[in-house]
């Protein structure tokens, strides 16, 4: 799953510097093929799991990455709007990461990842609007809508109409909240880290000492018996 991870991001990665066109063959074979398998794969963990409910939560980017875009938006005839929502495909590499240990805690922490849901679908839809509106590139408006939620605004891409101006101010909010989101889930992270770290040393110093203790009693049981 991992190197299929890997070509997935490789293909989309290549269709947005114009080297291939991801929906002609034999590139839209390799991404439907490839497409199937995580769904399978997806479908098959979902049937398999205790908690359904939780396993949906858990897997939020793996369901996200598995939406047919190509195929849905060519058949509303929406190709370019479509062009930018297959960037969900890249969301493939949490598979490569694995969503585990700590990038797991801490995703989790303050509801940080359901922020990270927010965020990427306001960046996506800002960035079709802006693409639609001032009539450029769809890499031209990603680029925009990153540097305008990040509050950085190089100023070399502005937007003149009012459709522009509204998913400006849009992204200047979700910049000023992801900073503050940001920020308070990194300190809760190190503060619940180092609380588990205490914690654990504090259960291991118990089973330490009550080995100890069970030691001494087989000692001192061994004393009275050779009295």
């Amino acid at each position: 799953m991992a190197l299929l991870a890997i070509i997935s991001i490789v293909l989309i990665v290549l269709d947005y510097a114009h080297e291939i066109n991801i929906i002609s063959p034999p590139y839209s074979i390799i991404d439907n093929s490839i497409l199937i398998i995580f769904a399978i794969d997806y479908f098959v963990r979902l049937f398999y799991a205790k908690d359904k409910k939780r396993f949906f939560k858990e897997n939020i980017f793996d369901l996200l990455s598995i939406i047919p875009v190509n195929n849905l938006f060519y058949v509303f005839r929406m190709a370019r709007i479509g062009r930018a929502f297959r960037l969900l495909k890249l969301l493939r590499i949490f598979r490569l990461v694995g969503l585990t240990g700590r990038l797991h805690k801490f995703l989790k922490t303050n509801g940080l990842v359901y922020y990270l849901y927010i965020s990427l679908t306001v960046i996506l839809i800002a960035s079709s609007l802006y693409c639609i509106s001032e009539k450029v590139s769809f890499g031209t408006a990603l680029w925009w809508s990153i540097t305008t939620a990040t509050t950085v605004g190089y100023g070399d891409v502005s937007p003149t109409t009012g459709l522009g101006k509204a998913a400006a101010v849009l992204l200047m909010f979700l910049g000023i909240g992801f900073i503050g989101m940001l920020t308070s889930s990194l300190t809760n992270f190190f503060d619940t880290s180092t609380d588990n770290d205490l914690e654990k040393e504090l259960a291991e110093l118990k089973q330490q000492n009550k080995e100890l203790e069970d030691h001494l009693s087989r000692l001192e049981k061994l004393v009275k018996e050779n009295k």
